[in-house]
């Protein structure tokens, strides 16, 4: 499809006799954010873990940047260009900032094995590099320090930081598993200005999250999933208006306090 960095295609899980996700379709265009919506159980875990590839679906079709990517593993997809973060943050603790996201980034750093072994100059090189990049990112993503050990980081600074991390490997598309979850109202809006520059920068953006005020403020489209099904998809304006939407997840007083520009989770 002309324009989509990312599409499914009908594509259906099953476990046994249920379904988690049956034939949902929806495509995401490049440089957007785009937000996958929708009650617990609606199936958008599942359709996260399928496009990073820690799935694999029964029926139809995940086309990346063009290329069909079904039996692609999640080493492969993430070579390609395919970040991910997840809900409950994943990070090395005992580790810096700094080395955190050199581990992100380990997979793009040349000179290979023998080369990293013997010290070679070419591996020098590639590893001074490596750590120039890293510290741009840090600085990219508002971590001023880092040698700041992670597990003594802020959360709002742990969440930058596994953006940091996934950002280093250089992705074209980054799902996002609720990134906003735990945060405070300035933390939240922090990461909205954070992901809109990153969008700016030429990433795009697909996020789960049941912050509809993060949602409303962020996506420029938003596909709503409820029971495994697609209920309804468009911006967030018709999205929030949609009968369907509005009985099977956000409710009359929620969409009520959305149009009236109130925050929401």
């Amino acid at each position: 499809m002309s324009g989509t960095i990312l599409a499914l295609e009908n594509v259906t899980v099953r476990f046994g006799g249920l379904a988690a996700v049956e034939a949902v379709s929806f495509h995401v265009e490049p440089q957007t954010v785009h937000g996958l919506i929708g009650p617990n159980g609606a199936g958008k875990t599942t359709a996260f873990n399928l496009i990073s590839g820690l799935g694999h679906q029964s029926d139809g079709h995940i086309r990346f940047d063009g290329e069909r990517i079904d039996d692609w593993p999640s080493w492969r997809r993430a070579q390609r260009g395919l970040g991910r973060t997840f809900q409950n943050i994943r990070m090395f603790g005992e580790m810096t900032a700094l080395e955190n996201v050199l581990a992100g980034m380990h997979a793009h750093v040349g000179g290979g094995l023998g080369a990293a072994l013997l010290r070679l100059q070419s591996f020098r090189a590639a590893e001074r590099a490596a750590i120039l990049k890293a510290r741009e990112i840090l600085a990219f993503v508002g971590l001023a320090d880092p040698s700041a050990r992670a597990g003594n980081l802020p959360y709002g600074d742990q969440r930058r930081l596994e953006i940091a991390r996934a950002l280093a490997s250089d992705p074209k598309l980054m799902l996002l598993d609720e990134p906003a979850a735990g945060m405070n109202p300035s933390e939240t809006s922090g990461l909205i200005e954070l992901l809109l520059r990153l969008k700016a920068r030429g990433v795009t953006l697909l996020l789960v999250e049941h912050d509809m005020h993060f949602i409303m403020h962020l996506c420029d489209r938003i596909t709503v999933l409820n029971f495994g099904r697609k209920i309804a998809e468009g911006t967030p304006l018709e999205v929030r208006s949609d009968p369907k939407v509005i009985e099977a997840y956000l409710g009359t007083k929620v969409a009520e306090r959305l149009e009236a520009g109130a925050r929401v989770r």
